[in-house]
């Protein structure tokens, strides 16, 4: 009768369908589980924000149950223990049904005949209810038909989770900003900085050389080799360089080179080289300047640009050393270098030395006589006196735009207008001084030189580099 039963008990339909329905349940929550997976793959590590949605606390618990029971088993349990334990308001049918408490999640796993897992509740109620509902899951001693003991780990708060989340992602964020934006901004700045710089560009002469817009009227401008070395001066504000552009040097720069004050600034390779010999072969050359050596001018910051203009050598002492010597520019910046350090410790030493007693006997006092008169400097004749020679003519061309030609006698040659002094001075012969109320500048000091003017005076002086030895050379305030 016994085993009548227990074979009727085994095929009973509704046990049948109860395991079923368990299998159908086991099923859902594996791909349930699986479809979340995928989620958090795709979405980030932020499981509380996809699983629980507004949730404010998640109530995270262990139990372990002397058999084997299944999931249904622990939520059955959950709800049937804890009904009219805490009252109406806390009753877990009632909170899920209104939304205050979310799905309970368990997850199970068997091994040596107990039962092992977790239960993870998401509450919306507040800090007080979330904690009384967590003791509450500590009251219940079964599952199922085995016991069991049910463990709170923590009450994790959701809302702290998502700021760790924000700040985390908030950071990714910036940093793709700071990587992508702002070098887009920056590239976008020189842009327009390039166009500007590229609008200020001027086509010069018949050649069409690229200039800064400054050549046209400026007294001294730079010879560079290219058109990007022209345009990385005007981003440093020089705007008065001139581009060779090619191997053979322009008439336009031959006939500037006779009218202006130039310097030759070349790139610091060979070909700067090659092009400079050429330049001061057959072009007026005033000054020699180079890039660092094995850089080119556009690729120099503004300091190395500055330092190198100011290192200018004059072109006659280069065509010396390139030509006749055989040595290089940079040679010669380094013997000058070592001839100003070598200067500077003379100095030093002189400084130091105590005044040297004069002896009055023999030979010794004449050598000491001699040393003594290398350091007298001669007596010079004060400008403002020589000036006063020529008092009366420089009163009479303050008062207008004249310029006065004299001869040895002070007789007066010619009286012309100052802007057709230098086309004039060709027709003149015999000229002792010239007097005139405007700017001296260095291309006058060579004509002047040429038809051997003495006295050069005017209201001021402008560029003036080169000096000759047999012309004086006074302004007015002088």
């Amino acid at each position: 009768m016994g085993s009548t039963l227990k074979s009727l008990s085994v095929s009973d339909p509704l046990k049948e369908g109860i395991s079923l329905k368990r299998k159908r349940t086991v099923l859902q929550h594996i791909l349930s589980e699986k479809q979340k997976f995928e989620k958090r793959k795709v979405g980030g590590n932020m499981s509380a924000k996809d699983d629980f949605g507004t949730t404010k606390y998640v109530i995270y618990a262990e139990f372990e149950a002397n058999g084997v029971v299944e999931r249904p088993d622990v939520v059955g349990a959950i709800f049937g223990q804890t009904e009219g334990l805490l009252g109406d308001d806390l009753d877990l049918r009632e909170l899920q049904k209104t939304g205050r408490i979310g799905r309970i999640k368990v997850e199970v796993h068997t091994k040596a005949g107990k039962t092992y897992g977790t239960i993870t509740v998401p509450s919306s109620l507040d800090r007080v209810e979330t904690a009384i509902l967590a003791a509450a899951l500590e009251t219940i001693d079964r599952v199922g038909p085995c016991e069991a003991r049910i463990k709170v780990i923590k009450i994790e708060d959701v809302r702290a989770t998502k700021r760790k989340y924000i700040i985390e992602r908030a950071k990714e964020i910036l940093e793709t900003l700071m990587e992508e934006e702002i070098p887009e901004s920056q590239e976008l700045t020189e842009e327009v900085k390039k166009a500007v710089r590229a609008k200020e560009l001027i086509e010069y002469g018949p050649e069409k050389l690229p200039a800064g817009p400054h050549v046209p009227f400026s007294d001294s401008i730079i010879v560079v080799e290219g058109r990007a070395d022209v345009l990385n001066l005007l981003k440093h504000g020089i705007k008065n360089a001139i581009a060779v552009e090619g191997t053979s040097v322009p008439e336009t720069i031959i006939r500037l080179s006779k009218e202006r004050i130039v310097t030759a600034f070349t790139d610091g390779d060979r070909g700067g080289e090659l092009i400079l010999k050429e330049l001061l072969q057959v072009a007026d050359i005033d000054y020699v300047a180079r890039a660092p050596e094995g850089k080119e001018v556009e690729e120099l910051t503004k300091k190395e640009i500055i330092k190198a203009l100011r290192s200018k050598v004059p072109a006659e002492q280069v065509i010396n050393e390139l030509f006749y010597k055989g040595k290089s520019f940079y040679d010669l910046i380094k013997e000058k270098e070592k001839e100003k350090t070598e200067e500077t410790k003379r100095e030093e030493v002189r400084a130091e030395k105590p005044p040297v007693a004069v002896k009055e006997e023999g030979k010794e006092a004449r050598i000491e006589q001699k040393k003594e008169e290398r350091f007298i400097k001669p007596i010079q004749v004060p400008k403002a006196a020589e000036l006063e020679k020529f008092k009366e003519f420089v009163e009479k061309v303050k008062n207008n735009s004249m310029a006065i030609l004299l001869d040895e006698n002070k007789n007066v040659i010619a009286e012309i207008p100052v802007r057709d002094l230098l086309s004039s001075l060709n027709d003149k012969e015999g000229i002792y001084a010239i007097i005139f109320n405007g700017i001296i500048t260095q291309r006058l000091i060579d004509i002047v030189s040429e038809k051997g003017v003495k006295y050069l005076i005017g209201a001021r002086k402008a560029n003036v580099v080169r000096r000759p030895v047999d012309l004086k050379i006074i302004t007015f305030a002088e």
